[in-house]
């Protein structure tokens, strides 16, 4: 079974609207401190947008694993 791993996190725009990015392959033993300064560092130089619509605030942020068995069939 094959693991990914990925860093979700996800802000609050300026009208409200909740939007997530996801960084494949977060390196082992990232802290909440780290991902709270990068997610800082994100608001601080505004660097992505929605629909125009600039980032505002931090809601959340997660590591998500998902498995996936292929089995062959053929």
């Amino acid at each position: 079974m094959e693991i990914k791993k990925k860093l979700v996190m996800t802000f609050k725009t300026v009208l409200g609207k909740k939007v997530s990015i996801s960084v494949d392959n977060p390196k082992e033993g990232l802290t909440e401190g780290e991902i709270k300064a990068a997610m800082d560092n994100i608001l601080s130089k505004n660097i992505f947008t929605s629909n125009g619509d600039d980032f505002a605030a931090c809601v959340d942020a997660k590591v998500v694993e998902t498995g996936t068995e292929n089995y062959d069939l053929a």
